[in-house]
């Protein structure tokens, strides 16, 4: 069961999450406020941003990456899954109903 890890501005993040759940593509998406210090364009950018946590399964990850893609205002969107080597049983199912049809 993947966990994946996405950046996004703090005006795009809710509907992003809110739309990967309504379309079963993650279970839960987890939102915590964040700073963000990268180069872009041979400058050093500081700007308010959102990590989000979405649950998915691994059947459902690259649909989930995919619309990431589409609906993000990035031009590069952070998306990193991780891979998770133990999960609770109960957990992993709910993740596993949630996200199917």
């Amino acid at each position: 069961m993947p966990t994946v890890y996405i950046t996004a501005p703090p005006d795009a993040a809710k509907t992003l999450a809110r739309t990967l759940v309504d379309e079963e593509l993650a279970a839960c998406v987890n939102m915590t406020e964040i700073t963000a210090i990268y180069r872009w364009d041979g400058e050093i950018i500081e700007d308010d941003e959102v990590a989000l946590l979405a649950k998915t399964t691994a059947d459902r990850y690259q649909a989930l990456a995919d619309r990431v893609v589409e609906l993000h205002p990035y031009e590069v969107p952070c998306i990193e899954r991780f891979d998770e080597d133990d999960v609770f049983d109960g957990y992993a199912e709910w993740v596993a109903d949630e996200t199917s049809s």
